[in-house]
């Protein structure tokens, strides 16, 4: 756990709906393909992690990653496939479990679960779920869902859910699924991941490193409270990776550009600009875009900071074209990990 040199570097995706080489926007089914071929991608790059996250809103692709890391799965050998994150509080537990362990046996023991909350509430009344049980919802779904992963027969019960008694549920896994908490800097969730026994994934989209290092700390002396044995801290963070500095400065502007404005609008948040996006890739900054040099410096920085062992570069956001994001994995992959490591060691 404390040999930084061995961090996994891995890829998170949102299936961002892109434009393509000529300015036109793809399709949402064009785009899908898209990251089946980046994860493929991915896995020849030697990377360690690729996930996918869900949504439900014009601007992405996939509302069922399941089913896209399943064809993943058919095309790669060695990376490991997950989410980023599944919205477990507008979800059922048992058929998050039966998703993904399915998953796992297709991909031959490579599947993984982030569970979160959601940052979008699209999911909440899409399904029928009232926004005022946010928290107990989360709190009781994946209470249900730990004693899931055991693989054993449940019984439980909550309020917000139908009780369960003696429950076996299929497929079993056959080593069992590695599963985190995907945690957006709250003390409480970070807490909470420590006493089920979850590997803790801190989203760090907007200032330093450093301002997270309470919570990977808080995390640590969580799991010794609750008597539990070390367990992985990663981190996910928006980046992309071109051949100089300003190139990738000025491939990846207009995608945050477009991303920013667009929640922002929805958020109250002020119109994104060139400053800020300057300051976002600089060292006090949540963005990991450059060249190969720059953003290896500064994921060993983060992860010496913290302490980590996975480092998850977001490379999709807004408009990036497919040609630029599969450049940027490639970088990533055969340049930026090895340095990361050289780094570290």
């Amino acid at each position: 756990m404390n040999d930084l040199a061995s961090v996994e570097l891995g890829l998170d995706t949102f299936g961002d709906i892109t434009r393509d080489e000529s300015g036109d926007m793809r399709t949402g089914a064009q785009t899908i393909r898209d990251v089946v071929d980046e994860a493929v991608l991915a896995d020849q790059a030697g990377l360690a992690f690729f996930g996918v996250g869900e949504h439900h809103r014009r601007e992405f692709a996939v509302s069922s990653p399941e089913i896209v890391l399943a064809a993943a799965a058919a095309r790669t050998e060695r990376i490991h496939l997950g989410t980023a994150v599944t919205v477990l509080s507008s979800d059922d537990p048992v058929r998050v479990y039966e998703r993904f362990a399915t998953l796992d046996a297709v991909s031959h023991g490579r599947a993984e679960v982030i569970l979160g909350r959601g940052s979008f509430i699209e999911s909440f009344p899409l399904f029928g779920y009232d926004l005022r049980d946010y928290e107990a919802l989360f709190d009781e779904k994946l209470d249900l869902f730990s004693q899931l992963i055991e693989e054993k027969p449940v019984t439980w019960q909550g309020t917000l859910r139908a009780p369960l008694t003696d429950a076996d549920v299929f497929p079993k896994t056959e080593n069992g699924l590695r599963a985190w908490v995907g945690v957006g800097g709250t003390p409480e969730s970070v807490v909470r991941a420590a006493r089920y026994g979850y590997g803790l994934m801190l989203a760090i989209i907007g200032g330093p490193a450093d301002r997270f290092r309470p919570f990977a700390d808080l995390y640590r002396r969580s799991l010794a409270t609750f008597e539990r044995a070390p367990l992985p801290i990663g981190v996910h963070s928006p980046g992309h990776v071109a051949d100089t500095d300003q190139q990738a400065w000025e491939e990846a502007y207009e995608g945050f550009e477009a991303m920013n404005n667009t929640i922002g609008r929805e958020r109250g948040w002020p119109p994104y600009s060139r400053m800020r996006f300057q300051r976002d890739v600089g060292p006090e900054g949540a963005l990991y875009v450059g060249s190969p040099e720059t953003v290896a410096r500064k994921i060993a920085d983060t992860v010496r900071t913290l302490g980590v062992q996975r480092f998850d570069m977001k490379f999709s956001t807004g408009t990036l074209s497919h040609a630029r994001m599969m450049r940027s994995i490639e970088l990533y992959g055969t340049k930026v990990a090895p340095m990361v490591r050289d780094l570290l060691s």
